[in-house]
């Protein structure tokens, strides 16, 4: 039998839940080791700061609250205990200005990720954190495969922050949800969140590929928003898309308004005004500027083609998107499914793993993009720290 290494506290997974977790048991005097299977920590977390680090939003909190659907009351403690103003806070101590962008999202003045988390880990080991690389998870307890072979820790209490099942190279891979599975934690399917979704596009849509959709008005089940999206070369993607991923993942249909300031008879009579020569493409763009990727969408998805100016003003008001189910979960910005709300007890404490701790993306909630993933999984990680620190 292996000798165990007896410790006081553990954090499996260097995401941001799992770093804020540690700190929070690190500040209430618990001496701390993250353990994590990839060389560096947080690596998600730094591509998501590639295009701009959107750390959360500037709504109020009952409508950021909102956000997370079915699971707000759920997260609404945690929130309001670390939410987005703890968080301006945390940032602002770690050196990290802050700026609010037109839509209401909040970066660092920087825009990137690395400034932040190399300040953070300083921090962390200023507390004594200990955080080993290249460890990963095989189950059984504790036990790990190191680079120096299997190793086996005993804390005396843990908390688990391993991430969901999308983009498994940098680390979330979802295998740990077989670990759980063998002591008989129940699990909630894995699904795909803030994803893009495929289109057959027929050959002409090809010179588009890449090209926005700005201006639209998009619909699905009782959600509307005017947003942009963006033409792919396997269907469509981008905020606009991703706002609306639960209920076009659960089988709404997406309909897009392409001109929300006209009503229907404005378009008809503009329609009606052009001469009946005109090919339809050039009624369009003459009528209502209608060109571009936009005309080529409208051509692409209103067949057959409407007859009369009724018709078409019909059609640019409600053209129907045949979507063709999500791109592959790994593609996913993030995932729904894993640890449900009633696999663990109100501190985010596993009820048939006592000592155990779980937060971020392992548990089974979704959120849009705009700041929301990020807030929630600081507030779960800063949630679960806090009472395993007390446990």
């Amino acid at each position: 039998m292996q000798e165990k290494e007896a410790i006081d506290a553990l954090v499996i997974g260097a995401g941001p839940a799992g770093l804020m977790a540690a700190e929070a048991m690190a500040q209430a005097g618990r001496s701390v080791v993250i353990c994590d299977a990839k060389p560096s920590p947080a690596r998600k977390f730094l591509m998501a700061g590639k295009s701009g680090l959107n750390l959360m939003n500037a709504a109020p909190l009952p409508r950021q609250i909102a956000t997370y659907g079915a699971s707000a009351d759920w997260l609404a403690p945690m929130l309001h205990a670390f939410g987005p103003d703890q968080i301006r806070d945390w940032a602002t101590v770690l050196g990290q200005e802050l700026f609010t962008g037109s839509s209401g999202r909040i970066f660092p003045r920087t825009m990137k990720a690395s400034p932040l988390l190399r300040a953070w880990l300083a921090r962390l080991e200023g507390l004594g954190v200990s955080l080993r690389r290249n460890w990963r998870w095989s189950g059984d307890e504790f036990a790990f495969a190191t680079p120096h072979g299997p190793r086996i820790l005993a804390p005396k209490v843990t908390v688990l922050a391993l991430g969901g099942a999308s983009w498994a190279r940098l680390g979330s891979d979802g295998a740990w949800s077989a670990h759980l599975s063998a002591r008989g934690i129940p699990l909630a399917p894995f699904q795909p969140a803030n994803m893009g979704f495929h289109v057959a596009w027929s050959p002409h849509m090809a010179p588009h590929f890449g090209q926005p959709i700005k201006g639209a008005r998009l619909h699905a089940g009782s959600q509307s928003l005017r947003a942009e999206f963006v033409i792919s070369q396997r269907g469509v993607e981008g905020g606009g898309i991703y706002a609306f991923s639960r209920a076009l993942r659960d089988g709404a249909t997406l309909k897009l308004d392409l001109f929300p300031d006209l009503s229907l008879p404005e378009i008809s009579a503009r329609l009606a005004r052009q001469p009946r020569k005109l090919s339809t493409a050039n009624r369009l763009r003459r009528a209502l500027r209608l060109e571009g990727a936009r005309q080529a969408l409208v051509m692409e998805c209103a067949r057959p083609l409407p007859a009369t100016p009724d018709a078409w003003a019909s059609q640019l008001k409600s053209l129907t998107l045949p979507l063709q189910g999500p791109n592959p979960m790994d593609e996913a910005i993030s995932t729904a499914g894993g640890i449900p709300r009633a696999a663990c007890d109100t501190r985010l404490m596993l009820s048939q793993w006592p000592g155990v701790f779980a937060a971020g993306e392992m548990l089974d909630w979704e959120a849009p993009t705009g700041g929301y993933l990020l807030t929630a999984s600081l507030a779960t990680g800063h949630w679960a720290g806090r009472h395993a620190a007390e446990f």
